[in-house]
């Protein structure tokens, strides 16, 4: 099986019989537009999938159209595995960007725990890494200032990008507008535009096109007080 990401080395390396198994598992790919809905909240979709290009991000809605961003997802994320062992999702994922999804067959999700033990390691460790994450997003919206959520928001994604693309020094474009930053810290639209224009004002950030691009992401953890990743290379299904 021939995937790009298999060759970044922020992913670990799989056994033949591993890799055999996954190109077997795998149906096919997706390919969604910007403001796409991958998964909805109470479906019980029949597929897993990981993303291979793009950036999303995972979401509950209230009934008044109230949203609370929970994560984000970029390239070797996996995404609807609560589908596949609670019965239906919990939360939707949009589409940040064009994404493209590797799909998989999540009835054959018990021959992969069953036969490759290594296999159902990384599910496990993706599983607990996102619960990490959401640990995270939770001291930050409850303890953490405006400027701290902030930062340490950006700093989380620019790191993940920069993990990915194995240049931890440049900067980083992140496909999310003021709106998105708001839905995530939990702060009005008014407060969130004043919070960025100060790390703007530091040139630690800057917008442009849409996008915000980070600058200096180190600033923005040691601002938020973040010890950062904390890996090496993880899992890749």
């Amino acid at each position: 099986m021939s995937c790009p990401l298999r060759l970044k080395p922020a992913f670990r390396n799989f056994e033949p019989d591993e890799l055999a198994f996954v190109d077997h598992f795998k149906k096919g790919e997706i390919t969604l537009e910007r403001g796409a809905t991958a998964l909805s909240e109470g479906e019980a979709s029949p597929n897993l999938y990981t993303v291979l290009r793009g950036w999303g991000f995972r979401y509950k809605l209230m009934e008044d159209g109230r949203r609370q961003i929970l994560n984000y997802v970029l390239p070797g994320d996996l995404i609807g595995l609560q589908s596949s062992l609670l019965g239906e999702m919990e939360h939707s994922v949009e589409a940040l960007s064009e994404m493209v999804l590797c799909s998989f067959d999540r009835h054959r999700l018990p021959e992969l725990y069953r036969d490759f033990p290594g296999l159902a390691f990384d599910v496990t460790w993706l599983a607990s890494r996102e619960e990490q994450m959401l640990d995270e997003n939770l001291l930050s919206i409850g303890r953490r200032s405006a400027v701290e959520r902030a930062s340490y928001l950006l700093a989380f994604l620019a790191t993940r990008a920069q993990t990915l693309s194995g240049d931890p020094d440049g900067p980083v474009r992140i496909p999310i507008n003021q709106q998105h930053v708001a839905d995530t810290l939990g702060l009005s639209l008014v407060h969130t535009n004043r919070t960025l224009r100060k790390l703007a004002s530091k040139d630690f950030i800057a917008w442009k096109d849409g996008v915000c691009i980070v600058t200096d992401a180190q600033a923005l953890a040691r601002l938020a007080r973040w010890r950062g990743l904390g890996e090496t290379t993880r899992p890749l299904i």
